[in-house]
């Protein structure tokens, strides 16, 4: 496994971004800090939830589309941006002429047991983890012949517009003469769907919500208590995502001990914890192409719900 992160410096930008989130006004925090092993856990049952449409409708277009992929591609090397699990990944695998994997992400635990299960279903693949944070350590990953970077989970849409410029142009400096970017997007969509995908009535998503708060606990010797705040999921019609939020249930004040500072919560305070945006076609199209893509192919499930967009450096 290749760290480019190792437990001191995801601590120091831990401390960074919660210093500087809670700080804010409105108070905010990063979604990559839900994913410890338990985030990561409450994240993959997610996936399962049947609020939650997005995994199947991407599942759904690698099913259909893995052969036309491959067949456009040729992709030798698969680099995953946000591996997670790894579980749509195996289309891909199945499909691409692949001599190599690179799944790269922030929680190393995770990864690390879902490489291994990989490569142990595909003896013949060179399997190489990274412990990155792909916003800033694209260049530092290996590189391999014509390779297909995929981004997808709809992880794009946690990203305010600014930040998926410098995404989109990171990964543009990247990819060489055949590579290409294989991106997932949710779609916009009637409200109720799209605020139901985000607070299932199992409370899985608030589980998963409140997982920061106990990441910062375990990590930043804190006391929040997570049941003191409410799980929200908001649509934003005019930026069209979702916000999550935690609503502080009462006043109440909390120490976060290796930062030496206490943060004064109001009652019904809200704090964002994350946005997820949603596409559509001419929009994610044209972003794109500011970032020097073409779009070679767009694809939607059946019903239109999710899109995978493989696009080329031009």
């Amino acid at each position: 496994m290749d760290r480019h992160l190792d437990p001191a410096e995801l601590d120091a930008a831990l401390r960074r971004d919660v210093a500087l989130g809670l700080t804010s006004r409105p108070k905010t925090l990063p979604p990559k800090w839900f994913y410890d092993e338990r985030g990561s856990e409450l994240f993959d049952e997610i996936t399962r939830l049947e609020e939650y449409y997005p995994t199947r409708r991407e599942r759904s277009i690698l099913a259909e589309r893995a052969a036309e992929i491959a067949e456009l591609t040729g992709a030798r090397t698969l680099v995953e941006l946000g591996a997670g699990s790894g579980e749509k990944t195996r289309l891909l695998l199945d499909a691409l002429p692949l001599a190599g994997y690179v799944p790269v992400d922030v929680s190393g635990e995770f990864l690390g047991d879902a490489a291994a299960k990989i490569a142990e279903e595909y003896p013949g693949l060179a399997v190489l983890p990274v412990v990155a944070d792909y916003e800033h350590h694209l260049k530092l990953l290996p590189d391999g012949e014509r390779k297909i970077v995929a981004f997808l989970g709809g992880t794009i849409g946690n990203m305010v517009p600014a930040e998926r410029e410098g995404f989109f142009t990171g990964v543009r400096e990247i990819l060489g003469e055949g590579d290409a970017l294989l991106l997932g997007a949710d779609l916009v969509k009637d409200e109720r769907r799209l605020v139901a995908a985000y607070d299932d009535s199992l409370g899985v998503t608030a589980e998963f919500n409140r997982n920061v708060l106990r990441v910062i606990n375990a990590r930043l010797d804190a006391d929040f208590d997570p049941e003191s705040f409410q799980h929200l999921a908001v649509w934003d019609p005019g930026q069209e995502w979702i916000e999550m939020r935690l609503r502080a249930r009462g006043r109440q004040d909390v120490r976060v001990g290796a930062l030496g500072v206490t943060v004064h919560f109001e009652d019904g305070e809200e704090m964002r914890t994350e946005i997820s945006a949603k596409f559509r076609r001419e929009g994610l199209e044209r972003e794109l192409a500011e970032a020097g893509y073409r779009v070679e192919r767009f694809w939607t499930d059946a019903a239109g719900d999710f899109s995978l967009t493989l696009a080329r450096p031009v």
